[in-house]
């Protein structure tokens, strides 16, 4: 059973749609009445195989992804959509352990929510994520990317630095400027070795090491320029643009 509303009581067809994939009714209609109460449209999948079929026939904005759902749990539902799209994702789990924040993030989730919630903490970090989401999807005609420091022009493969008011070219290798742009559409959220290895490095390169090498050699470039500390490691994640944030 999935939790629908009544078309008189849907916000306007331009607002967000969110689809709350949780298989209890009770936190599902608790979520839905929040979700609705600020704007954002709903729709309801109560086990993973409906929750992957909905985020391919809807194409909701955010996905709220409870881990522990029958049929398909939350895991690989979350790698399935990987796979598809780069949707944001919450993850909502009852497993308030450093190992599971730390599976989701190495596996793509956008963030994550520890049950017991607050709802309204809960619709807060959706706001939120979509907002990040906004900006990094921004204009789909964008040529330019611009990230503090960076401005990256995504036609010429050309990246200028800021620093003190100055503009510096800096002199990169393809998969480098490919790593770099992969990281500065989402400066804050983390990205593992493997999702950078698939996106960035050339088709035959399939050792996640490879993508440390790579790293290493930009941020040492980025070093000698006077920025520090860029790409930001995640110890046992990965990688994100800033360590702050």
């Amino acid at each position: 059973m999935s939790l629908s509303l009544p078309a008189s009581d849907l916000p306007p067809p331009q607002q967000p749609l969110i689809l709350v994939a949780e298989d209890e009714l009770d936190i599902a209609e608790i979520l839905i009445a929040y979700l609705t109460r600020s704007g954002l449209r709903t729709a309801h999948a109560a086990d993973g195989r409906q929750a992957l079929d909905y985020h391919l026939s809807l194409k909701p904005d955010l996905v709220l992804l409870d881990v522990q759902m029958p049929k398909i749990d939350g895991w690989r539902v979350l790698l399935e959509i990987r796979k598809r799209a780069e949707t944001p994702v919450i993850m909502l789990t009852a497993m308030d352990q450093d190992v599971d924040k730390l599976t989701g993030l190495r596996i793509g989730a956008d963030d994550y929510v520890v049950k017991p919630f607050n709802p309204a903490e809960v619709v807060a970090r959706i706001q939120a994520v979509l907002r990040r989401s906004t900006l990094r999807a921004g204009d789909p005609q964008q040529k330019v990317l611009r990230v503090d420091p960076f401005h990256i022009d995504l036609e010429s493969h050309e990246v200028t630095v800021h620093i003190d008011g100055a503009q510096h070219p800096l002199q990169i290798t393809l998969t480098e400027f490919n790593l770099l742009v992969h990281l500065a559409r989402a400066p804050r959220r983390v990205s593992s070795r493997s999702e950078l290895l698939a996106s960035c490095l050339p088709e035959g390169d399939s050792l996640e090491r490879t993508v440390d090498s790579h790293i290493s050699k930009l941020r040492r470039k980025l070093e000698a320029m006077g920025v520090h500390g860029v790409p930001a490691v995640v110890r046992g994640v990965g990688y994100k643009l800033w360590s702050h944030g």
